[in-house]
């Protein structure tokens, strides 16, 4: 990009459209800088990666049961599109009222037949427990908001605060977004 821009400001006879696109990259400048600077940039890839490297371990569904996580709520799918697939949870990392990168709180299982095949993860923490604790600042991880999820909901759960990772399957409208159009629960 930078070979064609320096190439349009150096044909002759553009002064006009020179002038114009050079006001237009110093008035860009201040916010191509924040741009990345900011969260949105570097987050995103560090934080899937810092999911892969934590939770390598667990493709294979049988380690997740000696590592405290087991099945709960079925095979979850969208109320329009998509799906999250089967939540293996961890009560006590639920419990502790924390959020650590390394140890997320649910492994995101789609499940293939008698398989299951990881998808994601799931950050979740109780938020009257997190906001009691923070100064009622709502939890981020590396630079990712979490969502929260009033009571009453779909789970019977108190209100809580929710993050979903989908580090080892794609999703179309994002890595953070809840509802991931490439997994489905009609493999089960």
């Amino acid at each position: 990009m930078t070979k064609q821009i320096t190439t349009l400001i150096h044909t002759p006879g553009t002064k006009i459209l020179r002038l114009a696109l050079l006001s237009s990259l110093v008035l860009a400048a201040p916010l191509l800088a924040v741009g990345q600077a900011g969260h949105d940039h570097a987050a995103p890839a560090k934080l899937v990666q810092i999911v892969r490297d934590a939770t390598r371990q667990f493709i294979d569904v049988n380690a997740a049961g000696p590592a405290g996580y087991g099945p709960a709520f079925g095979c979850v799918t969208g109320p329009d599109h998509g799906a999250m697939g089967i939540h293996y949870v961890n009560g006590p990392l639920v419990g502790d009222g924390e959020i650590d990168a390394s140890h997320p709180e649910a492994l995101i299982y789609e499940p293939v037949g008698n398989r299951r095949r990881l998808v994601g993860v799931e950050y979740i923490v109780d938020a009257a427990t997190w906001l009691a604790a923070h100064d009622n600042a709502p939890p981020v991880l590396e630079g990712q908001d979490f969502q929260f999820v009033g009571s009453p909901n779909r789970f019977n759960l108190p209100a809580f605060f929710e993050l979903h990772v989908w580090a080892w399957r794609d999703n179309p409208n994002g890595a953070f977004v809840d509802w991931n159009n490439h997994v489905t629960c009609e493999g089960q």
